[in-house]
């Protein structure tokens, strides 16, 4: 009796679909936005908190993993960002988690909820801002403003480092780096101050990785993804890019 295979595994059978992309030009045809797209955020990101380039490729093998050239939504939405209950598209655009510090300014008010559902260009934008988001690390800082003069201001009864900070347009830590001895305020002491606010900045950057990426843009949704993502890589890299205009 003929011993029969073991039934395929969702994997399995999903590698078979995709191992017919390479040499398919289908499966090529987001490469050259996502090569400006990439190049964008590299230079607009080149030089922060050691940020490292983005690989282009690595962007390619995620869209095959989230859409491909089979699915309804290659033409629309080749990242999947914005589809019905996906949160991270609100996450990015709403510039409360430093989505507003990763984009950059070209993109500003271009990208919109419409636009990245309907617009492929805007979607692969929004899924890589994204990306880049949830891999940065961000703190709240004091940052000095442009005006680099130094004033000078009387303690007022009542008046705290943080009342003070609020009411000059400084900040608590600006005036303790200029007035060392302020520990105990007096009435009538006059204090040094600059101008300047507290604000979200990017400190440094996870180390990007196929797990990483699965469990900080996936949300772990695929338990698969990760190992999607290496194998859509490998393919990637072996088959032959579209080429583009330079």
């Amino acid at each position: 009796m003929a011993i029969q295979a073991p039934p395929k595994t969702g994997f399995e059978k999903w590698q078979d679909g995709i191992n017919k992309a390479v040499g398919d030009t289908k499966w090529n045809a987001w490469d050259c936005e996502i090569q400006m797209a990439v190049n964008e955020y590299n230079r607009h990101l080149s030089g922060t908190a050691g940020y490292f380039p983005l690989d282009w490729q690595l962007i390619k093998a995620m869209v095959w993993v989230e859409s491909g050239a089979n699915h309804s939504e290659w033409n629309s939405k080749p990242m999947q960002i914005g589809v019905a209950g996906d949160p991270g598209m609100t996450s990015f655009l709403s510039g409360k988690e430093g989505g507003d510090l990763i984009l950059s300014p070209a993109w500003k008010g271009r990208l919109t909820t419409g636009s990245v559902r309907t617009i492929p260009a805007h979607n692969l934008r929004a899924g890589i801002g994204y990306l880049l988001m949830r891999m940065a690390n961000f703190e709240y800082r004091s940052v000095l403003g442009a005006d680099s003069k130094v004033y000078e201001v009387t303690v007022k009864p009542g008046e705290s480092l943080d009342k003070i900070a609020k009411t000059q347009g400084s900040t608590v830590e600006t005036l303790k780096k200029l007035n060392p001895t302020a520990t105990v305020l007096r009435l009538g002491q006059v204090l040094k101050y600059q101008k300047a606010s507290v604000q979200r900045l990017i400190t440094s950057w996870r180390h990007i990785s196929t797990t990483l990426i699965a469990q900080r843009y996936n949300g772990g949704g695929d338990p698969n993804y990760a190992k999607k993502l290496d194998y859509a890589l490998s393919l990637a890299r072996k088959g032959k890019a579209a080429l583009c205009a330079q």
